[in-house]
């Protein structure tokens, strides 16, 4: 049985150097800290307005790293180009709207359909495995099937806010192991983020089927009081 891998999103370490126009904290630290430590993957969203990760991060990461690096991307012309001259091992296709303060939910598989499928084609022939991340429903898992996408990555953001508000999160959480179900039966891979916690980790790590894990904002905030690789390890011991 293949282990259940951790993706770490260091994104947040690049928010709060950006927040002071330094040099410091580095992702690039970060990213190697978190790979010592027992990381399958390292996660980082290249935003249009380059709020925290930056062009030169991804450039140095992607270059020193020895595990695979998953970057998100928005389904735009400006960022294909990126994708296709860097050449990262795994790439997660997002939503993104400029004045959010995070990703609100699973991409709308029917804007732009074509041009999305077109993105999909061209990121894969370049050899990155490619994922969407997307809502638990089945309609939208079977559209990513039709797209031809390697993976799936279900959102886990409205599950994990009743877990943390100490609400009834058991519809939810049954919503999830469908989809994660579904999608296994129809070939995909399925991985879940977004929101995740100690908690909430633990509570989805009981679903059969997800094959990984991506956690960045709990575990870079976690890592203040902790140090990172604690953080990892506890991430690790909790969805093993």
């Amino acid at each position: 049985m293949k282990k259940i891998r951790l993706g770490v999103n260091i994104d947040h370490v690049a928010t709060v150097r950006n927040a002071r126009g330094e040099k410091y904290p580095s992702p690039l630290r970060a990213a190697i800290l978190a790979q010592k430590s027992g990381a399958d993957s390292i996660t980082i969203h290249l935003r249009e307005d380059r709020r925290h990760i930056n062009d030169s991060d991804l450039k140095l990461i992607n270059s020193k790293l020895k595990i695979p690096l998953n970057l998100e991307i928005a389904a735009t012309n400006e960022m294909l180009k990126i994708a296709l001259k860097c050449k990262p091992p795994f790439i997660c296709i997002v939503p993104e709207k400029r004045k959010e303060i995070t990703t609100e939910g699973g991409l709308n598989l029917n804007f732009k359909k074509e041009f999305l499928r077109k993105i999909i084609y061209k990121l894969k022939k370049n050899k990155s495995r490619v994922s969407l991340f997307i809502e638990a429903n089945q309609l939208d898992i079977k559209k990513a099937k039709l797209l031809n996408v390697d993976c799936i990555e279900i959102h886990t953001g409205k599950f994990c806010r009743l877990v943390d508000e100490k609400k009834n999160y058991k519809n939810e959480l049954n919503k999830i192991k469908r989809a994660v179900a579904f999608g296994n039966n129809i070939g995909l891979e399925v991985h879940a983020g977004h929101g995740l916690t100690y908690k909430s980790a633990k509570i989805l790590s009981t679903t059969k089927g997800i094959k990984e894990f991506n956690i960045g904002h709990f575990l870079v905030g976690e890592s203040i009081f902790v140090g990172l690789p604690n953080t990892i390890k506890q991430f690790k011991k909790i969805i093993k």
